[in-house]
């Protein structure tokens, strides 16, 4: 896993204009740590197929080399994300947010703070901590190693790569862990609908990523849907499709009257 020789493009941000009655309903989609735009893509072009304007944001620190993500503070991916928000709300009038591992969390820590600019958000096996691992033990494990073995491509179809880093930078990761911590003690604050969706086999996270999430939010309109067929990054798996149609059932029945 690498992202050299990726498709032109692919591992870059991805902005696509709506089209038609849905033009104006703007999704953001946030990819996890060490990944890229790609493993967000063919959802992005399913939504914007019928007729959504979408963007893929390509987070800080990934898309070039993994010693980059060891140069980035955590506040810098909300702050991504959160230009792209106010980039999409002076052109759309409704906006939901989806997020896959630590673009889950992203998506959360974003969505506690401009929860006013937002209709919904999705999230994808989302991350909201590491077991074990507290803030001051990441400290010191990233003063100890720069880099560590990939995580990523946790994916059950064969040939399949979401064109990430081959290496886990661990300053990089003490920096998650920051945020995941400042994340998980707002998740209260939380009210819109939620859509999840998790991976019973999923070898990155543990499943307590999940139960703390749907625990902690207060949404009333939150859901949980199981994928019986797909690691962790499910959007480029076996379930994509199950994801892809679950997502847009969830949009229109927020949007029927917008």
């Amino acid at each position: 896993m690498n992202t050299h020789g990726a498709p032109a493009g692919l591992v870059q941000t991805f902005s696509a204009q709506g089209h038609g009655a849905n033009e104006k309903i703007g999704i953001i989609l946030v990819h996890g740590f060490t990944g890229s735009p790609a493993s967000m893509r063919p959802w992005a072009e399913f939504l914007n197929g019928r007729g959504y304007t979408v963007r893929v944001p390509l987070l800080p620190g990934h898309g070039t080399q993994p010693s980059d993500l060891n140069k980035v503070k955590w506040q810098e991916w909300p702050a991504c994300v959160e230009a792209v928000l106010e980039e999409l709300s002076q052109k759309c009038d409704v906006i939901f947010m989806c997020g896959l591992s630590m673009g889950g969390g992203t998506t959360l820590h974003v969505t506690e703070k401009h929860q006013s600019k937002l209709r919904g958000i999705i999230l994808v096996n989302p991350m909201i901590h590491v077991p074990a691992v507290p803030v001051p033990l990441a400290w010191v494990l990233s003063r100890l190693q720069k880099m560590r073995k990939s995580v990523g491509d946790d994916i059950k179809r064969p040939g399949i790569t979401e064109w990430g880093y081959d290496a886990l930078p661990v300053l990089g990761a003490y920096e998650l862990i920051k945020m995941l911590k400042v994340t998980r003690d707002k998740l209260g604050e939380i009210t819109l609908p939620v859509q999840l969706f998790h991976s019973v086999d999923d070898h990155t996270l543990t499943v307590s990523n999940t139960e703390i999430v749907m625990k902690g939010i207060s949404s009333t309109n939150k859901n949980r849907i199981e994928l019986t067929n797909s690691y962790h990054v499910a959007t480029l798996d076996y379930d994509a499709e199950l994801i892809f149609q679950n997502s847009l059932t969830f949009i229109e029945s927020l949007t029927r009257n917008s």
